[in-house]
């Protein structure tokens, strides 16, 4: 079964209170997404940490209710 966007972001949210999320639907399927988090959580971490840690806050929803997830992260007031 296909997740919201607003699930997804709920998700993220409750791992990282302070994150401004951003979520398409990058096919209106409910199974491909692109996901912008920014968080404090992220400092100091590299890429693939902090791609780790979303995917640790979607507690393995990914590759079975969530089959694609584009993801872009970054601690607060940097460039991507």
């Amino acid at each position: 079964m296909p997740m919201e966007s607003s699930e997804i972001e709920a998700l993220i949210k409750e791992s990282f209170p302070d994150a401004h999320v951003e979520i398409e639907d990058l096919r209106g399927d409910g199974d491909h997404y692109a996901a912008t988090v920014v968080s404090s959580a992220f400092v100091g971490k590299t890429k693939v940490k902090q791609h780790q840690m979303v995917y640790a806050a979607l507690k393995g929803r990914m590759g079975n209710e969530l089959h694609a997830l584009a993801l872009q992260t970054s601690p607060p007031n940097t460039t991507n």
